[in-house]
């Protein structure tokens, strides 16, 4: 099994997809920001939104390896809604562009993504694409966070 955990710092999802995947597993952490080497995990820094890494992170993954991608990222809040909105959801964006890139068919994805007006548009987005998408409030999300998941279940 091979999982790819985007917006990976401080290594929390990867530690988690570790144990799940075993010994014979992959995990792959990825995120703009340098991390510390975590066991059993392969980190790569780089920034999605440039075409060049993107593709030097899919070459080896290829062809659709690929059977978990988890996003974890998150803008940089500026406290101005319209602004802090339209990075989300760039972030979003690129999630879904890897993940439709890398995985293979039936495999899943999760986002990390903030309530607001651009939730709706996003979930309705994937439901082309995957058998199943369900969002949910983690238990160990605070109850005022605006943080919530989407699953995406069974890519097409």
């Amino acid at each position: 099994m091979t999982v790819v955990d985007l917006g990976a710092a401080p290594g929390g999802w990867s530690q988690v997809a570790v144990q799940l995947v075993g010994s014979h597993g992959r995990v792959v952490a990825v995120d703009r920001r340098s991390m510390e080497p975590l066991p059993n995990v392969s980190v790569v820094q780089g920034d999605l939104g440039e075409v060049e890494f993107k593709n030097h992170l899919l070459a080896p993954l290829r062809p659709r390896q690929v059977d978990l991608v988890i996003s974890d990222m998150a803008p940089n809040i500026s406290g101005i809604a319209a602004v802090d909105q339209a990075a989300a959801l760039d972030l979003m964006e690129k999630a879904r562009e890897f993940a439709r890139a890398a995985l293979k068919p039936g495999a899943d994805l999760l986002v990390k993504v903030f309530m607001g007006e651009s939730l709706a548009p996003f979930t309705k987005s994937l439901v082309p694409s995957y058998r199943c998408v369900l969002v949910r409030k983690p238990k160990a999300s605070r109850g005022i966070s605006r943080e919530v998941y989407v699953l995406e279940r069974g890519f097409r």
